[in-house]
């Protein structure tokens, strides 16, 4: 996911890779297309298994992705702002929306609020602040991905972690953000090859035949981590095993999938920028068919209506991910937030630093030549600084 608003682009400063915006926008997609399908999987053995292998990688992908872009993070002032702003405010905006968008349309007065228990989309935001704020440990440690995995098997077993935070997804998941965050650009290159292109081919066939298979001997609820082995009704040392065969899995076809998304500009790479608006906000357009019974249509579930949600869905979330969109809920996603903050000392004595000189040309240039006063207007139009597009 492509991350909201991450700390810094590895590119600062120069032109964004195509790669990562179309990488970020086709896994976008691909997540709406696997929650319009849960209504109708049940009732398609060829749907389901597509579904379980879509499943497979990508959250993962996105995830990594979202490591990737937080290379840089600290815990400076400026990076706990962005963090604060564009992920813990929309969860909390988002965590509340749901539940009252359930509310209205599904007549469920009683549905509840709770901060602590992420609704639907919301657990990644979650996810996502607690991952970043760790972000300096898995720095500083020697093996960071040993740890991670080690987590997350012991999260597999551990039933009593509860549903507080969707704790068993965020230590589950965990594996792949530190992986995101160990990786260099280089290694995305290596996948990128003609050569992975090729092999992809036949290990996308396998997972398919394999996911095909698997439908009626294997739980779904695997490809979700958000449940320990016990409570799927397993012994407990399968927990530790599917945590390492499903990484091993979504690693496997997560290459596949990065070898195969486009490396120049397309029509669709600025929608890449957007990708967290597309994904919040599609929650509410599928959430609101399950509560209409738009799915109950018994022609959506025949091939024909599975490929046309497959299509529209795909639709929907391009659309949500536009500009128009963005500008209207950017008060949600992006707001600026500055008076909820104390200027950061440092931060303000640069500033002043840089004023200072500015004002005595300013001074000089209203003594010399009479024109002060639109120096300063000018100086005020251009001096904002550009903020940084949300990512997913």
């Amino acid at each position: 996911m492509p991350s909201p608003r991450s700390p810094q682009s590895p590119q600062s400063g120069k032109q964004r890779d195509a790669f990562f915006d179309n990488a970020k926008y086709l896994a976008i997609v691909l997540v709406a297309i696997g929650h319009a399908w849960e209504p109708l999987k049940g009732d398609s053995r060829i749907l389901e298994g597509v579904y379980t292998v879509v499943y497979t990688f990508h959250m993962p992908a996105f995830i990594i992705i979202s490591g990737f872009f937080s290379r840089s993070f600290d815990m400076r002032p400026s990076r706990l702002k962005r963090l604060i702003t564009g992920v813990a405010v929309p969860y909390i905006v988002f965590e509340t929306a749901y539940p009252l968008f359930k509310r209205v349309i599904d007549d469920a007065p009683e549905q509840e609020i709770s901060l602590l228990d992420p609704w639907y989309l919301t657990w990644f935001l979650c996810a996502l602040f607690l991952w970043r704020l760790t972000t300096p440990i898995w720095k500083m440690i020697r093996w960071p991905l040993p740890v991670a995995l080690g987590l997350a098997m012991a999260a597999s077993v551990s039933p009593e972690i509860g549903d507080d935070l969707d704790l068993q997804r965020v230590l589950q998941f965990l594996p792949y953000f530190v992986l995101g965050l160990c990786v260099k650009p280089e290694h995305f290159q290596m996948v990128r090859r003609r050569s992975v292109r090729i092999l992809s081919v036949p290990v996308f066939a396998v997972a398919l035949a394999v996911g095909w298979w698997a439908v009626p001997r294997m739980n779904t609820a695997w490809f979700y981590h958000r449940d320990a082995a016990q409570e799927l009704g397993v012994p407990w040392w399968v927990g530790p095993v599917m945590v390492l065969a499903m990484f091993g899995c979504s690693l496997l076809l997560t290459a596949c999938f990065f070898a195969w998304v486009p490396r120049r500009h397309m029509w669709f790479t600025a929608l890449g920028a957007g990708t967290l608006y597309g994904y919040l906000l599609h929650g509410f357009v599928v959430k609101a068919g399950m509560y209409e019974g738009w799915f109950d249509h018994a022609w959506l579930h025949r091939p024909l209506g599975e490929i046309f949600v497959t299509v529209l869905a795909a639709i929907g979330v391009t659309l949500l991910c536009t500009g128009p969109v963005q500008r209207v809920f950017r008060f949600a996603m992006e707001p600026k937030m500055d008076w909820a903050f104390r200027q950061d000392a440092a931060q303000a004595a640069r500033d002043r630093r840089t004023s200072e000189p500015a004002d005595a040309g300013a001074s000089a240039g209203q003594g010399g030549n009479g024109d002060g006063d639109s120096g300063r207007d000018d100086r005020r139009g251009n001096g904002g600084g550009k903020r940084e597009t949300a990512r997913v």
